[in-house]
């Protein structure tokens, strides 16, 4: 077959009429959403000097490799990629860490992980646990190795047979004064570690989440750092079974392994000990504040909320540019065929998962910097954030990985027939992103956890005590049970989301305390009750990302932007807030007096936020700034050669290579001859 290209050099006429009929700049809309015009410049150099060592088909050529092949390829891909980070820093700023390791897992490189990151745990979470359990001694003595990468490693925290619920894991360590050792076993097949990133043949070793018991008497979850295969020879340690887990969904190339320990012993000070510690006579020395034991968790939690909104924005990308080039089924029979996106059901496929990604992500930047606040604040001994942080970063996380979730398969669905190949890349990013609705806390779980969380706001507004600034409208609604005049303004969308979360919360509490007094205990009672905590919990998320997406956009950061950027943030603010209050309505209804007006209104408005956005659609998708190596997509390309890609990528193919295949000759052929 031939290897030619058909791909032109020219960006399609349909996509290019799209960015000149735009009302707006997207260079700007690149610069907001970077984080101003310096950040811009500096993630685009970033990406032009990573990827231009990198084979543009490789990614084609990576799903048709075996699964051995994949690991292997992931591996090594990775180092290369981590490398040229080396380098890249040696070049722009010796010493320093803004390249390496900072970018190593940054959404910039996404691109070029093709096969996944096996050492991504490793920067995104064990790193950060390192650094937040270490002691100072501890960081210098094993801490900074990990962070240079001298030695590989990963966190391991769920098992085969326990996964959100850390008090039920079943590895221990017991503390030996007689040697000042921990010994750590896996007592039987469900006490394995299991899952975990780059575990199964990429670390030697590993941060492991273990039952700490002294004198037979447990302590609780702690962290212990554990060597597991040998540094030379990469073999495991004695004590150690360690292997991979087998072919995913999605992340091909990880590497996620299971480890299972037998009398494994490690000194007394590789037990992290910043803030619990075990002396050695065996005082237990209990941390100021449980949760911090699972701090770690708490920040993968903000950056997995961050990475849904960019994966949602990527499959918005492709499937726009994809609608903005293909032309199909005539809205009026005399006329050509019209861009499939000039349909109104297409747009409303599209363009609020557009939307959908602005708003988390605008809610993560709030969550990043609470998380940052309350790390300074960990620092000094105050801990007052830390119940807010969990409840929001909770939060984010299950409603960015359900949201992102069903945007990316809407997205796909979008795209016809094509978007099911992998070469669009769009299975891909569904497939990993799946992923995120079960990994760092299952999300019906993590909903509870918020449930529990709403339960005491509410109670603690009710004797009038201080809120978390998330939940202070518990009490203004305390004080003033009646919505009031509805008016569809986008306040009162906003007041409308947060009325419906504090009532489902007042009636989840009710509920509560009514099996409470009749002689339920508190866990059979919050089981019972789990349905309306868990929908509590889900609409008082919404109502957050409602308030921050409302302050960002007419807030004081928008007399920084030109008028005509404002006026597509609040257009996408518009379908935002219209579109997820239309889908909420049977929670609103239920608290709210709406007439059959109101509701035709915001049917109008819906209708009318798609067709003012059509025309910047486009725009505004180039403006997240993805390029076509993060993207990887033959139907998402910034030139709009859709077809020509997609027929090239079929060309490339290994069974395209021969126009006969083996199988012909012994299995096809033979068959059809022997019916004669």
């Amino acid at each position: 077959m031939s290897s030619q290209s058909f791909i032109p050099s020219t960006v399609n006429r349909d996509l290019q009429n799209e960015r000149d009929s735009a009302s707006f700049n997207s260079e700007e809309f690149a610069a907001w959403w970077a984080g101003g015009a310096d950040a811009l410049k500096f993630k685009r150099g970033i990406k032009e000097y990573m990827y231009k060592d990198f084979d543009k088909d490789e990614f084609i050529h990576l799903h048709y490799k075996s699964h051995q092949e994949i690991s292997e390829f992931g591996i090594a891909n990775s180092i290369k990629v981590a490398k040229k980070l080396r380098q890249l820093q040696a070049e722009r700023n010796p010493g320093g860490t803004d390249y390496w390791p900072t970018l190593f897992e940054a959404p910039e490189l996404w691109g070029v992980h093709l096969a996944g990151n096996p050492f991504g745990v490793m920067y995104v979470m064990l790193v950060r646990a390192l650094k937040s359990q270490c002691s100072p001694e501890q960081w210098e003595e094993f801490g900074k190795r990990v962070e240079r990468f001298e030695v590989s490693a990963t966190y391991a925290q769920t098992e085969l047979g326990h996964g959100t619920n850390l008090r039920g894991l079943e590895t221990r360590a017991d503390y030996d004064r007689a040697t000042d050792e921990f010994v750590l076993n896996s007592p039987k097949i469900s006490s394995y570690k299991w899952w975990p990133g780059g575990l199964g043949h990429a670390s030697n070793y590993c941060l492991i989440m273990a039952q700490l018991y002294i004198d037979d008497q447990l302590k609780g979850p702690h962290m212990f750092y554990v060597q597991v295969r040998e540094e030379g020879t990469h073999e495991p340690r004695p004590g150690v079974h360690i292997g991979e887990i087998g072919k995913k969904m999605g992340f091909i190339g990880v590497n996620n392994g299971f480890l299972g320990l037998k009398n494994v012993r490690i000194p007394r000070t590789r037990m992290l000990m910043r803030h619990a510690q075990v002396h050695s006579d065996g005082t237990y020395v209990k941390s100021p504040a449980d949760v911090l034991t699972y701090f770690a968790m708490v920040s993968t939690r903000c950056i997995i909320a961050r990475n849904c909104a960019l994966a949602l924005a990527m499959a918005s990308t492709i499937a726009t540019r994809y609608s903005a080039v293909r032309r199909q089924s005539p809205i009026n029979p005399k006329l050509p065929e019209p861009q499939i996106m000039d349909h109104v059901t297409q747009q409303l496929k599209l363009f609020p998962e557009i939307a959908t990604s602005v708003a988390y992500r605008l809610a993560y930047d709030y969550l990043w910097d609470l998380f940052n606040v309350t790390s300074s604040g960990i620092d000094k001994g105050n801990y007052d954030n830390l119940p807010e942080l969990h409840s929001l970063s909770c939060a984010l996380k299950v409603l960015s990985s359900i949201d992102g979730n069903a945007g990316i398969e809407r997205c796909r669905l979008a795209c016809g027939g094509h978007g099911y190949l992998n070469s669009t890349n769009l299975g891909n990013l569904y497939v990993n992103l799946t992923a995120a609705c079960t990994y760092e806390g299952e999300n019906t779980v993590l909903l509870l956890q918020i449930g529990r969380f709403l339960m005491k706001s509410w109670r603690a507004a009710q004797k009038g005590a201080p809120l978390a600034p998330t939940v202070s409208y518990f009490a203004e609604i305390q004080r003033n049970p009646e919505f009031g005049e509805w008016t569809g303004s986008w306040e009162n969308l906003v007041k409308a989301m947060q009325f419906a979360a504090a009532k489902k919360t007042e009636l989840a509490f009710q509920s509560l305390s009514k099996r409470i007094a009749n002689g339920e205990s508190e866990e059979e009672a919050a089981n019972h009750t789990g349905i309306e905590l868990t929908q509590a919990a889900e609409i008082h998320g919404r109502a957050f990302v409602f308030h921050s997406f409302l302050n960002e956009i007419v807030g004081p950061k928008s007399k920084t932007r030109s008028s005509a950027l404002n006026r597509v943030l609040e257009q996408l603010l518009e379908l935002y807030l219209v579109n997820v209050t239309l889908k909420n309505l049977s929670d609103i209804l239920r608290f709210i007096n709406l007439s059959g007006s109101d509701l035709s209104k915001l049917q109008t408005r819906l209708e009318t936020a798609l067709t003012k956005l059509r025309p910047d659609a486009v725009a505004i998708v180039d403006g997240f700034d993805f390029s076509d190596r993060q993207l990887n997509s033959t139907i998402g390309s910034f030139d709009g050669n859709a077809y020509e890609r997609l027929f090239d990528a079929a060309l490339k193919s290994p069974m395209n290579q021969k126009s006969v295949p083996k199988s012909f000759h012994e299995h096809l052929g033979p068959f059809m001859k022997s019916n004669m």
